[in-house]
């Protein structure tokens, strides 16, 4: 699964040692609320989140821990694979 905040979508994030594209053609899909977002995210056990909106969800919704989510160009991201 691919999640990015909607505005995100489309940009590319320049950080000092990392340029991350946030690529339409991976992240662009079917807009989904915050709590459809919330349920989905136990659903898959591969994910890939951009955004600080995105990470802050699943933060909370305790699927990740802050010390594995990274900031490039001051935007959250975060992989998860569950094993």
């Amino acid at each position: 699964m691919a999640v990015c905040d909607k505005e995100l979508c489309g940009k590319t994030l320049k950080g000092k040692e990392i340029e991350f594209f946030v690529s339409k053609g991976f992240y662009n899909g079917e807009p989904v609320s915050i709590k459809e977002l919330r349920g989905k995210l136990r659903e898959f056990e591969n994910i890939n989140i951009v955004g600080n909106k995105a990470v802050k969800i699943a933060l909370e919704e305790g699927i990740v821990s802050e010390e594995n989510v990274i900031e490039i160009a001051k935007v959250k991201h975060v992989q998860i694979f569950k094993i």
